[in-house]
């Protein structure tokens, strides 16, 4: 299994915000997203290839509960359902952050942290190849594998948002997902991988959230640490 990193820190998104955790992001992502803040396990992927039984002897050398499974795209990783069987087996907690692009297939999970991916998220002209972008566009979104993720699992979605101008495309996913999502399991979250962007944002995603009982989203992880690897 090919593994960027794995680290212990804090979890700084969504709703388990401060809850100290294992995080182990694989390396591979079928996505590329404009403001990707972890290119090093998606537009540019390294790390190294370990076995489920590593990863989990690894996560056992840290006093938490919490595992968080997150990549790139951890659910384009072979061997993932093999490693979330042990993670859960060993009476972890086991949060898996995905853009919801792939079917779940019964993997052991108790909190699917899913961030569909907005038009923003598409690289402009130049910034990858043509064909990058044309497979992230055809690709970022799916409501039938949406769907199937609500109905098994606990789940959270996570929106990066720009302003106002996202929200027509929220609202649409929403429908087209055609599941009842209460609003408070609904995230907003400012894009921006340093706190000077975050607050630029912040202000527009208050006032959604403000008017629709959305869920306001911070990074504490970049309050706490800035866009540093291994946080």
């Amino acid at each position: 299994m090919w593994v960027s990193e794995i680290f212990h820190s804090i979890q700084g998104e969504g709703e388990l915000t401060g809850v100290p955790s294992v995080f182990v992001r694989t390396a591979g992502c079928n996505l590329r997203c404009s403001w990707c803040d972890t290119k090093h396990a998606s537009w540019d992927p390294e790390g190294e290839q370990l076995s489920p039984e590593e990863i989990v002897a690894r996560i056992a050398s840290h006093p938490v509960a919490h595992v968080v499974l997150t990549g790139g795209e951890p659910m384009a990783a072979r061997d993932l359902p093999e490693l979330a069987s042990l993670v859960r087996a060993a009476g972890k907690h086991i949060t898996i952050e995905t853009a919801g692009t792939l079917p779940p297939r019964g993997i052991a999970c108790d909190l699917a942290s899913i961030s569909p991916k907005l038009a923003n998220s598409t690289p402009a002209e130049g910034a990858i190849s043509h064909d990058w972008i044309t497979r992230h566009e055809a690709t970022r979104l799916n409501p039938l594998i949406l769907r199937e993720w609500l109905a098994g699992y606990a789940c959270q979605f996570k929106f990066v948002v720009t302003g106002e101008a996202d929200l027509p495309e929220i609202d649409a996913l929403l429908t087209d997902i055609a599941s009842p999502i209460p609003p408070h399991k609904v995230l907003l979250m400012p894009e921006g991988i340093d706190s000077a962007a975050i607050a630029r944002h912040s202000p527009a995603v208050l006032a959604i959230c403000k008017a629709r009982g959305f869920r306001y989203c911070d990074r504490l992880h970049i309050a706490l640490f800035g866009h540093t690897r291994g946080t």
